[in-house]
């Protein structure tokens, strides 16, 4: 972006819309053994007081877990939370977050009709996939662990011989959790996944992409950090 926050115009009716969009672990929160930046939570809640910035976080969290995150850092409450690696977008309503479900039906005709446990059906016995605990699944979103003898390329092909006969459209997110020492793999629509979150949220409130600001860290935010949209890699990648 070409304007720092002083640059901005203090009148409402010139204010220039930001958004800024945030992963959380390791990029605004800490895990692991590596500490914050000093100062980065304040910074931030101080710059989203001005007008015109609006909040999205994404993460490969689920709802429960950010809206923890929210809590346990104090964290500047956002408009909107892209969870799940991007296979999920909430917004706020009267009775809490809720599902964007233009988003939903956007991704669910990549799996042409077929649920989360078909799909997990289809994929057992793939070599080297472990399914991740219940409460990293979803509707749009098969979680595994991965052994760490685990071929890529080959269980790449694997993954899509299984699926591409049935025509089913996914992305495959090869990522690493740092503080767990593991390597893990998520399964979304195709249409799915961080970038293609963003960019849709980004059409649905009219925000261009020099009025969008990326920041993330790691495997499930290269899509979001090649992409041409601005954004930072953070200085702990």
């Amino acid at each position: 972006m070409t304007s720092s926050v002083d640059d901005q115009p203090s009148h409402p009716s010139l204010m220039r819309r930001l958004l800024l969009c945030t992963d959380l672990d390791r990029t605004l929160i800490p895990n692991g053994e590596q500490p914050e930046s000093e100062g980065a939570r304040a910074t931030l809640a101080r710059v989203l007081r001005q007008p015109g910035f609006s909040l999205a976080y994404v993460s490969g969290r689920h709802l429960a877990l950010i809206e923890q995150s929210i809590r346990d850092y104090d964290l500047p409450q956002p408009d909107w939370i892209i969870a799940d690696v991007g296979s999920s977008i909430h917004v706020k309503g009267d009775q809490g977050w809720s599902p964007l479900p233009a988003w939903s039906r956007h991704i669910a005709a990549d799996w042409q009709g077929c649920s989360a446990a078909r799909l997990r059906a289809l994929l057992g016995g793939c070599p080297g996939l472990v399914p991740q605990p219940g409460d990293r699944q979803n509707t749009h979103k098969l979680s595994f662990f991965l052994s760490p003898q685990a071929d890529l390329p080959a269980l790449t092909s694997a993954i899509r011989a299984r699926l591409e006969p049935l025509a089913i459209a996914t992305t495959l997110i090869f990522s690493h959790d740092a503080q767990a020492g593991v390597a893990l793999l998520d399964v979304l629509p195709q249409r799915a996944g961080k970038l293609h979150a963003v960019e849709f949220l980004m059409r649905e409130q009219g925000f261009a992409a020099d009025q969008t600001l990326y920041a993330g860290d790691s495997g499930n935010d290269l899509c979001v950090l090649t992409s041409g949209l601005p954004a930072v890699l953070v200085a702990n990648a």
